[in-house]
């Protein structure tokens, strides 16, 4: 296999439409998903643009994952509803309720089953 040059390399990259580049002064990417959260620190960041497209390459060595942990609202009439259903207080209802994630039906089985 013959060996390519850098200036080689450069011109066919060019004909084939595509372009590299680094981008400077980058100091932290962070993905997040439904769940968690993944921050890289002091990241090197290159970009290549494929005929308008970018595609992003992202290297790095501290990376720390984070698990995001979404609140729940709970309304009122859902609280009430508990509490009747399971003949406890509305605040074991509203406990029973953050501890389930709001699903009603859970939430009056665990009160129940407690008893």
């Amino acid at each position: 296999m013959r060996r390519v040059s850098p200036r080689e390399a450069k011109r066919m990259m060019q004909r084939m439409g595509l372009s590299m580049g680094e981008m400077p002064d980058v100091q932290q990417v962070v993905f997040k998903t439904s769940t968690k959260e993944i921050i890289i620190e002091n990241p090197e960041v290159a970009i290549m643009d494929m005929r308008g497209q970018k595609i992003f390459q992202v290297t790095g060595e501290k990376i720390v994952e984070k698990t995001i942990e979404k609140k729940v609202s709970i309304p009122e009439e859902d609280v009430q509803l508990v509490a009747t259903q399971a003949r406890v207080s509305v605040e074991e209802a509203r406990a029973a309720l953050e501890q389930t994630r709001g699903d009603l039906a859970q939430a009056i089985l665990l009160l129940s089953q407690a008893k």
